[in-house]
């Protein structure tokens, strides 16, 4: 393979008509892992007020964009911003859920510390959470259902409360934009259930939501737009229009089994 290009080497500038207005830009975004790419030559638009899915096969690369578009991984090249400015200028715009089974869940702490240290940024790190930030915790465990577990070691909560603790971390941190990284990955359905409805509140205060998933049904209920990735960028838009027989062809390569899956989902679009 030949070398992937340094990002000394492609323009610093994000192309013209990536707007500023846009929650996220991705211009020319490549990502490798031991020179071998993962993700290749994105852009990539999310328009604000977006409830976003990125679905794709497994190994597409789908954590890896959200990882990269928030520093946590190298870019080999390309450029990521928000709302027109890089991650580094806007930190304070934007909150992250990651998958649950990349969290230390035996860390001493209670549900409420978790919750708590979404308010960081804004008090600063060195700092000590305070009554006010105490109660905006609690407030966010009562909104996702769980403020009867506020003093619970954060190891003892089941899968789907973890996963509710760390929603309501990043809605304590007021974003403008939340990337969250499989929320919906082995919780019940109570728990999916009050996650999306959580997403659709946080969606019609304006708030742009960005989500990896991976259940092909419930595509066209949970998202009003749509991003389909392997690697590249198959497709991108409102879901109406990207959620396609055809683009799912080109997405995951002709595993039928999967379109099958999605067929009933298919004919549900646009009702």
């Amino acid at each position: 393979m030949s070398p992937l290009p340094s990002s000394a080497a492609r323009p610093s500038s994000i192309a013209s008509d990536h707007s500023p207005e846009f929650p996220l830009s991705v211009h020319d975004l490549t990502v490798a892992y031991h020179r071998k790419p993962v993700l290749w030559d994105l852009d990539l638009d999310i328009p604000k007020g977006s409830l976003a899915g990125i679905v794709g096969p497994n190994g597409a690369g789908k954590s890896t964009l959200l990882k990269a578009c928030l520093d946590l991984i190298p870019k080999t090249s390309g450029e990521v911003l928000i709302y027109g400015k890089p991650y580094e200028d806007q930190r304070d715009l934007v909150a992250y859920v990651p998958q649950r089974e990349s969290v230390d869940w035996d860390f001493p702490v209670s549900a409420l510390d978790v919750v708590a240290m979404g308010t960081y940024r804004k008090i600063g790190w060195f700092k000590r959470v305070g009554k006010k930030q105490k109660e905006q915790a609690r407030a966010a465990l009562e909104q996702v259902g769980i403020g009867h577990l506020a003093d619970r070691q954060i190891s003892q909560l089941s899968g789907g409360q973890q996963q509710r603790a760390f929603l309501a971390r990043a809605l304590v941190q007021d974003a403008e934009i939340y990337f969250m990284d499989e929320p919906f990955a082995a919780v019940d359905a109570a728990t999916e259930q009050a996650i999306i409805e959580l997403l659709q509140e946080l969606n019609s205060r304006g708030k742009t939501v960005l989500c990896v998933h991976h259940d092909l049904a419930t595509v066209s209920r949970y998202f009003d737009w749509l991003v389909l990735l392997n690697m590249r960028i198959v497709a991108s838009g409102p879901t109406k229009e990207t959620f396609t027989r055809e683009n799912l062809q080109k997405a995951y390569g002709g595993k039928l089994n999967l379109l099958e899956d999605a067929a009933h989902a298919l004919q549900n679009v646009g009702r």
